[in-house]
C-alpha cells in the first residue's frame, strides 16, 4: 500500500517496488481474502433492483472450480481464453479462474459487434470463450471463421446451485429461485446456437462437480496475464500483451488518485466495462486485491440519474468516474438532493477543466482527481488533492514508481515549458509485454529507454504535465479511445460505399463526435434513409460508441500525390460545420 508523507516528494523519494518473482492475479486478487471470515469481495445489482453480495470465500471456490474445468477441457498455460461478459460475478470468477490456470485472459466489450468480436478472437486464438446468452447469439455465425475456438462457456440462468449449496449468508440470491420456465427459456435461447457454435457448455453446470481446490501452478510475475485490444488507432486493433506484474504496478497511481486507497474504502464503483483496462485495472482488480468490495451494476446505457441514485443506495466510497460520465452527471437537476459517502473520486482519458473539477467538489464534497495512462502503460500521471493542489488543465505529477518525462523525436526529455511526446521510461512494471504477435509495431512503441504514448505535453518546472492532444487521427469520444481504420472498414463493406474517411468533431460532451466523409458508388442517392443505414451497419458491426453521428457525402476525399487521406483539412471542415448551424446531415 502506497504511505502517504506530508509531502508528494517525500512520498515518491520513498517509495519502493516490491515485485516477488512469483506472482499471480488470481491468488492475490482473491485467495488471500479467503480466510472463511466471509468478507464481502462484490456486490452485484441486476437491472431489476435485486441485489447479491459475494464473498471472497464463494469467489475463490467458483474460480477454483472453473480453473478444473478449464484444465479438464484441455486449457494450457498461455492459452488465451476471451471474456465476452459486462460487469457481474462471473466475468470476476473467469477473469480469477484464468489467471490460476496461467492462461491469458481476452476481455471483450459486450457490446462489441460480430466484426469487432471476431477480429479480436482470430487475432489472439483464443481456444476458450466465456459469455452470455445475448453473446452466444453474437458467436454462432462466426464460428466458421475460428478454428482455434473449441468450447464456449455460456452463463446458463439456471439455479446457482453450487452457489446455493455452499451459501451461508446473502442479502439477495441472484437467480437461486429461477422457475422451471425460465430454465426451459434459457435451453430455448442457448439451444438454436449450440450447433453452429460448436461446443457449448453451461458456466455454472460445469464447475458443479468441482469441489477441490484448485493447484495453482508456479507463476512469474512476468508470464503474461492478459491481453487488452487497443482501439486501432493506427489500422488495426492491437493486443497490448501485459504480465501479472501488471495488477502491481497499476497499484501507486490508483491508490494516489484514490486519495490513498484504501484507506477509509468500503465500496468501490465505475460505470466502464471490465473489459476495458480502466474498468479492469483502476477498478476491479486493485480493489480485491486491498479486501475492498466492488460494486457491479451493468448499464446498457449511461444513466447520469441512475448512478446518482446507485452511489447514495450504496454508499459508494470511492469511484472512477470517466470525464463523459462526469459531463452528463453534471446536467442533471438539483444534484444536492443525493447524499454520498464518498472519500475519494477519480477521473481520467479526457481533460476535465476547471468548471467540471468545480461542480465535482460541490456536488461529491471531494476534489475530483485527475490521472492519465493507455492500454499499454496505464495510471502513470495522477493529481491528488492530498498531497498537493490541482491545477485545472493540468493532468498532474508522476506517480510513485514511475519516470514520466517529455521527449523529442529523438528520444531525448525536453525543457520545461516545451511541447513534446509524453513518455515513460523503462522498465516499469505497469509497461506492457509488447503488442500481440506484432513485434514491429512494439519496436515503434520505444525511443531508447523511453516508451512513447503518442500524446503530445508539456512539463513545467515543478513536475506537472499538462495533456496537449492525442495522436492526429485518434478520435476521444465519451471516454473512448475510436480508430478510424476500423470505421473505414465498416463502412467500405457497405455495397453503397466508395470511399470513407473518418474524423473526430469537436463536441461540448463527448469531446469528439464520430464524423464520416462519404463517397457513394453510381447508383446510390445521398439521402436520410441512406445515412441511416451507414450508422446502424456501423452499429451493429462494430460496436454502438463507433457509429458516425454526423455524415457527411461529399464527391471526393483529399489525398496527397501517394494516395494518403489529407485527414487535416477534413477535421478543419468538420470543426467549423460544428460551430456553424447544423447540417442536415448532423444526426443527433
Amino acid at each position: 500500500m502506497l504511505a502517504c508523507f506530508e509531502t508528494y516528494e517525500q512520498t515518491t523519494s520513498r517509495f519502493e517496488w516490491r515485485i516477488p518473482e512469483e506472482y499471480n492475479i488470481g491468488v492475490d486478487a482473491c485467495d488471500k481474502w479467503a480466510d472463511g471470515s466471509g468478507r464481502v469481495a462484490l456486490v452485484c445489482e441486476s437491472q431489476d433492483g435485486r441485489i447479491a453480495r459475494y464473498t471472497f470465500d464463494e469467489l475463490k471456490r467458483w474460480s477454483d472450480g472453473f480453473a478444473h474445468a478449464l484444465r479438464r477441457d484441455g486449457v494450457q498455460k498461455a492459452d488465451r481464453i476471451g471474456i465476452f461478459m459486462s460487469q457481474s460475478v462471473e466475468t470476476a470468477i473467469a477473469h480469477l479462474a484464468v489467471y490460476k490456470c496461467g492462461a491469458i485472459a481476452v476481455p471483450l466489450f459486450a457490446l462489441f459487434g460480430p466484426d469487432a468480436l471476431q477480429y479480436r478472437l482470430a487475432d489472439s486464438g483464443a481456444v476458450a470463450l466465456v459469455t452470455d446468452p445475448a453473446g452466444l447469439q453474437k458467436i454462432g455465425p462466426l464460428r466458421d471463421t475460428l478454428p482455434d475456438l473449441r468450447v464456449v462457456y455460456c452463463v446458463d440462468n439456471e439455479p446457482d446451485r453450487m452457489a446455493h449449496a455452499h451459501a451461508h449468508q446473502r442479502t439477495a440470491q441472484r437467480d437461486a429461485h429461477v422457475d422451471a420456465a425460465e430454465q426451459e427459456k434459457s435451453a430455448a435461447t442457448m439451444a438454436p446456437v449450440v450447433a453452429a457454435t460448436g461446443d457449448v457448455r453451461p458456466f455454472w453446470t460445469t464447475m458443479s462437480s468441482e469441489s477441490e481446490p484448485f493447484d495453482v501452478p508456479a507463476t512469474s510475475a512476468d508470464d503474461p496475464a492478459v491481453i487488452i485490444y487497443t482501439s486501432g488507432t493506427t489500422g488495426k486493433p492491437k493486443g497490448a500483451l501485459h504480465a501479472h506484474r501488471v495488477l502491481l504496478g497499476h497499484l501507486p497511481g490508483v491508490e494516489m488518485s484514490q486519495g490513498f486507497f484504501p484507506v477509509g474504502a468500503k465500496l468501490m464503483w465505475t460505470p466502464a466495462d471490465w473489459a476495458w483496462i480502466g474498468g479492469l485495472f483502476d477498478v476491479l482488480l486493485p480493489s480485491l486485491h486491498h479486501g475492498i468490495a466492488v460494486l457491479a451494476r451493468r448499464f446498457e446505457k449511461f444513466d447520469p440519474q441512475a448512478a446518482f441514485d446507485l452511489m447514495q443506495r450504496h454508499e459508494v466510497t470511492h469511484a472512477f468516474l470517466p470525464p463523459t460520465a462526469l459531463k452528463m452527471m453534471r446536467t442533471v437537476e438539483h444534484p444536492q438532493r443525493w447524499r454520498f459517502a464518498l472519500r475519494a473520486v477519480a477521473s481520467g482519458g479526457e481533460s476535465l477543466g476547471a468548471e467540471l473539477i468545480e461542480w465535482g467538489e460541490r456536488v461529491f464534497g471531494v476534489t475530483i482527481n485527475e490521472f492519465y495512462g493507455q492500454t499499454e502503460c496505464n495510471v502513470v500521471l495522477s493529481s491528488c488533492a492530498t498531497l498537493f493542489a490541482p491545477r485545472a488543465g493540468w493532468i498532474g505529477k508522476a506517480a510513485p514508481g514511475h519516470q514520466v518525462a517529455i521527449v523529442d523525436e529523438t528520444g531525448r526529455p525536453v525543457p520545461a515549458g516545451t511541447q513534446g511526446d509524453i513518455a515513460v521510461r523503462v522498465p516499469d512494471p505497469v509497461m506492457f509485454i509488447g503488442y500481440w504477435c506484432n513485434d514491429a509495431a512494439t519496436r515503434d512503441k520505444y525511443r531508447g529507454e523511453w516508451l512513447v504514448t503518442g500524446d503530445t505535453g508539456v512539463a513545467d518546472d515543478e513536475g506537472f504535465i499538462r495533456f496537449v492532444g492525442r495522436d492526429d487521427d485518434v478520435i476521444t469520444s465519451a471516454s473512448y479511445r475510436i480508430g478510424p481504420a476500423p470505421i473505414e472498414d465498416c463502412l467500405l463493406r457497405h455495397p453503397a460505399v466508395r470511399m470513407a474517411a473518418v474524423v473526430g468533431t469537436p463536441d461540448p460532451e463527448r469531446t469528439q463526435t464520430v464524423t464520416a466523409f462519404i463517397v457513394l458508388n453510381s447508383g446510390y442517392a445521398p439521402d436520410d434513409t441512406l445515412r441511416a443505414d451507414l450508422q446502424q451497419h456501423v452499429k451493429t458491426r462494430l460496436a454502438a460508441h463507433e457509429y458516425p453521428r454526423i455524415i457527411h457525402f461529399v464527391d471526393d476525399l483529399p489525398l496527397t500525390a501517394t494516395g494518403k487521406m489529407i485527414r487535416r483539412e477534413l477535421r478543419e471542415y468538420a470543426a467549423r460545420m460544428a460551430f456553424a448551424t447544423p447540417p442536415d446531415n448532423a444526426v443527433p
